[in-house]
């Protein structure tokens, strides 16, 4: 369990978060939804352990997460950042430091696998020697995914885990994380812009408006209402061969609720 109670963060004298509550529950997906500069990788990095909020408080577990070593955190929570640069290493090698939260003095026959298996998983065993130097965003991308996940945390905070993927590797991307979710008992929490891919794979949704909560929930709070207020859009949702698609139109749009029928 993942827990923020009444959390605020600010940068100087701009405020950033403002008395923001969540609870994430294992086995479930849920995305942070807002537009830019909403506060949303603020949030993500303050429930990694990596900025320290001005007021309010973040548990794991029932542990408060202040009190925590950064070795105790990097077993417990997997983040991946929103930008991330390659180094001269292998793929093998970069997704190996992942491990080193539960590495002792080398690397054990038990990391190792755990790497390969990953690997695997994410489709990169073809890239296991190469660069990362040499890779593309999307590739890279997923490479910076795969180290998140073998740290084998009970929690993975993604910030735009998908943003330089196509569209094949998105979704393969989001139901291995849905599936994982699931079938581990994981948080997962992504920072995500497509508000379809969201739908589609999320069990719950937070969207935030100026730093603050507007809505949180399943399904029921992505809304018409609540895209026009979060991001000032006038959006219709409907249902396609049983996946939900949101479907902006232009502010001009007056009848955008009538233009679409459901289907299912």
């Amino acid at each position: 369990m993942l827990k923020v109670d009444h959390l605020s963060f600010a940068y100087g004298d701009r405020e950033v978060l403002q008395d923001v509550s969540l609870s994430f529950a294992p086995g479930e997906v849920t995305s942070i939804l807002g537009v830019n500069g909403s506060g949303k990788s603020t949030l993500l990095k303050a429930m990694a352990g990596l900025l320290k909020p001005r007021s309010g408080t973040i548990h794991v577990d029932g542990q408060l997460l202040a009190s925590l070593s950064g070795d105790q955190i990097a077993r417990r929570i997997g983040y991946m950042p929103q930008k991330s640069n390659g180094v001269a290493a292998t793929v093998f090698d970069t997704v190996l430091l992942g491990r080193k939260p539960h590495i002792v003095w080398r690397a054990s026959q038990h990391d190792l696998q755990v790497v390969e298996d990953i690997l695997v998983q994410l489709e990169l065993e073809d890239y296991a020697l190469r660069s990362t130097t040499e890779l593309s965003g999307g590739e890279l991308q997923k490479v910076v995914i795969a180290r998140a996940l073998a740290q084998e945390p009970r929690i993975l905070l993604l910030d735009e885990p998908i943003s330089h993927l196509d569209i094949r590797n998105q979704m393969e991307t989001m139901a291995l994380l849905r599936r994982l979710a699931r079938e581990l008992k994981l948080v997962v929490v992504v920072v995500i812009h497509d508000l379809s891919m969201a739908l589609r794979f999320s069990d719950r949704f937070a969207l935030l408006r100026q730093g603050r909560i507007h809505a949180d929930g399943g399904q029921e709070v992505v809304t018409p209402e609540t895209m026009h207020a979060v991001f000032h859009i006038e959006a219709a949702i409907h249902t396609i061969n049983g996946v939900p698609v949101v479907v902006p139109f232009p502010h001009h749009h007056k009848n955008y609720g009538q233009d679409l029928h459901e289907h299912k």
